[in-house]
């Protein structure tokens, strides 16, 4: 695998996703097959006169949490771990595992136990600058039906690394995505309508984000949090979602009001009713966002790829981004996709929108 080139990538994750400056602590965390990466980060964070806080784990870890944890492991959290994350000026998480099915035979309902346990942990991250990003593995490739040469390359042109300045590439596209953004300010109505699709969703009075690679690496997506009692009618969500490692696929939803008072999934229907009932606020919406990275062409497993597919729309169950005017709470954030390029279309207002010309 000829992976993309660590210095340039952290690089990009320094100055462009978290505007790394003197004396700022840095949380990264990362599997051990990230090592080049982490290297790397760990030298330009330094360079930058900042302190680099690697937290490197075992690819095993995750796994025999769930496996061997007792009952008070799953319903708290490290204490020392909610202090470390409120101490620190940024976060950094690097997904790079050894298995994509390690979680496979997990109980669904444990998963959403220590979600819950874990929500101030999250909270208190997402309270930071923070960002997520992935470095290749085999099983990232393997999950993605690619090779591991033809997947590296293509984590490469997701990341814009394949430009001569990738930090030019990510602005231009942040000005691409401001002009989509300033068209949807003044929206009232988003109906997504597909194959088994018809749903309707207000987003009036609310803020869209302009993510352009600032937090999630890669990014490519406007979002927004939808009036939580708005949603109404059906979606099938046609790209399979992979979250914690499981497999779901052909997800329904179907909404009265803004709750799901239907759901099912041809694969992964035991994890698909285990995230709804993580709380209340897992069966209402959270954000409704559409893809712009055309440098991701095609699923690969990773909702932190698939999401930012150009031309697809996505919608997550639970917690809502307090930047967008939302207020659904929930320890669940579960973003689904839906591609809308094989016919289906976004109307803004009864407009139907390009999600393939300049505005998108």
């Amino acid at each position: 695998m000829t992976p993309p080139e660590p210095d340039a990538f952290a690089a990009l994750l320094c100055d462009w996703c978290l505007e790394v400056r003197a004396g700022q602590q840095i949380l990264i965390s990362g599997s051990t097959l990230a090592d080049p990466l982490l290297r790397a980060l760990h030298g330009a964070v330094l360079a930058r006169e900042a302190w680099a806080l690697l937290r490197v784990v075992p690819p095993w870890l995750l796994e025999d949490f769930y496996r061997q944890a007792p009952a008070a492991q799953l319903d708290c959290h490290a204490p020392l771990e909610l202090i470390e994350t409120e101490a620190v000026d940024a976060v950094l998480r690097i997904d790079a595992p050894a298995n994509t099915r390690a979680l496979a035979d997990a109980d669904p309902s444990l998963l959403a136990r220590a979600a819950r346990a874990r929500q101030p942990v999250q909270e208190a991250r997402l309270a930071r600058r923070w960002c997520g990003t992935l470095w290749p593995t085999s099983a990232l490739a393997h999950q993605a039906g690619m090779s591991d040469d033809a997947y590296a390359g293509f984590v490469r042109r997701a990341l814009f690394l394949d430009r001569p300045d990738p930090v030019a590439a990510w602005r231009e596209l942040s000005d691409r995505q401001q002009r989509l953004v300033d068209r949807l300010a003044q929206a009232r109505e988003v109906r997504i309508e597909a194959q088994e699709t018809d749903l309707r969703l207000r987003v009036d009075e609310r803020t869209w984000i302009n993510s352009d690679g600032r937090r999630n690496m890669p990014s490519g997506e406007v979002f927004t949090g939808p009036l939580e009692r708005s949603a109404n009618g059906t979606i099938l969500f046609t790209v399979p979602s992979s979250p914690r490692g499981v497999e779901v696929s052909d997800v329904q939803l179907t909404f009265v009001d803004g709750e799901v008072v239907a759901a099912r999934a041809g694969r992964g229907g035991d994890y698909l009713q285990a995230a709804l009932a993580t709380d209340p606020g897992a069966r209402f919406l959270g954000e409704l966002g559409i893809g712009t990275n055309a440098g991701i062409d095609r699923a690969t497993g990773s909702i932190l790829f698939d999401e930012k597919i150009a031309g697809t729309v996505h919608l997550a169950l639970g917690r809502s981004s307090a930047e967008t005017g939302g207020v659904n709470q929930s320890a669940l954030h579960w973003d689904l996709i839906c591609d809308l390029r094989g016919g289906g279309h976004l109307s803004v207002d009864g407009e139907v929108l390009s999600l393939a010309g300049p505005d998108a």
